[in-house]
């Protein structure tokens, strides 16, 4: 199988090309391969003749997104168009990365693949137009979305946490907002077995269980070693230009249909901690 990945150089993007083997795999950054401009998608596609096209590409500064909505419109969603096109032109099957963001958050229970989008934010909005101009485009399309993803090469929660941590004897984290850490090596993994079982409709990946995001930094710093005190706090304490989801846990089912389970977020955690020690300092 012919692979061509979009957002090759981001956290998921890397993760990706590591753990993809046995294919043919070409990926691309935006600086090969900026998906706001389409005559550049349509000419990789036509070079690698994918079978199959991820696009990992997209502008996740959420905040960012809420002071310049022209650029998140730009990347997330009529980027995704591009490549969408780019992909029914050229017969390619697509997977495209969607988000939690998708969701308002008002529920209480894990949320399924069919719920209604109802997006709070600038980026939530961005992608889940992608999502809708995708399905309008593309006959059979994958969306993946997830949550809360981090992992080597790039900004993420655990990492922040860990470089406050080295240098606070105290940090306070919000305990109001609930979801579900993904590994990027996990998800990616999980991607390629998609892609390979060429699934259909829309899918949620994320690591098992569920947490806070005090939880979250509570656990990255005792797997650490680190003395630093962890502290509970409110999302009123710490205003944010973009409304965060109060829950966006993603069910497993749509996963589990395709004989897919990601390990526990604490198993992940682990794992992470361990290769960014293992990882050369820059």
């Amino acid at each position: 199988m012919r692979v061509t990945i979009f957002g090759a150089t981001g956290l998921l993007g890397r993760s990706l090309v590591q753990e993809w083997v046995d294919d043919e795999v070409s990926g691309f950054g935006s600086k090969e391969a900026d998906i706001r401009d389409p005559r550049q998608i349509a000419e990789v596609v036509r070079h690698t003749r994918p079978d199959c096209i991820v696009l990992a590409a997209a502008y996740t500064d959420v905040d960012g997104c809420e002071s310049d909505p022209a650029l998140a419109l730009a990347v997330n969603t009529q980027g995704a168009i591009h490549v969408a096109q780019a992909a029914k032109d050229s017969g390619a099957r697509l997977l495209f990365l969607s988000t939690d963001y998708v969701f308002d958050g008002a529920k209480t229970t894990p949320y399924e693949t069919d719920d209604p989008r109802s997006p709070r934010s600038v980026y939530g909005r961005s992608k889940a137009d992608a999502e809708a101009a995708i399905a309008r485009i593309l006959p059979e399309f994958c969306i993946v979305r997830t949550s809360w993803l981090f992992g080597i090469g790039g900004r993420c929660f655990p990492d922040t946490i860990l470089k406050l941590a080295a240098s606070r004897p105290a940090i306070d984290v919000v305990d109001d907002q609930r979801g579900s850490p993904t590994y990027a090596v996990d998800l990616a993994r999980a991607i390629i077995q998609l892609c390979r079982a060429r699934a259909t409709g829309v899918v949620h990946a994320t690591n098992r269980g569920e947490c806070t995001w005090f939880e979250f930094a509570r656990e990255i710093v005792a797997a650490s070693g680190l003395p630093t005190d962890v502290r509970p706090t409110t999302s009123d304490k710490f205003i944010r230009p973009a409304a965060r989801p109060k829950y966006s846990v993603l069910s497993p089912r749509s996963l589990q249909h395709y004989g897919i389970t990601l390990p526990d977020w604490r198993d992940a955690l682990a794992r992470y901690i361990h290769a960014r020690e293992s990882a050369p300092r820059e």
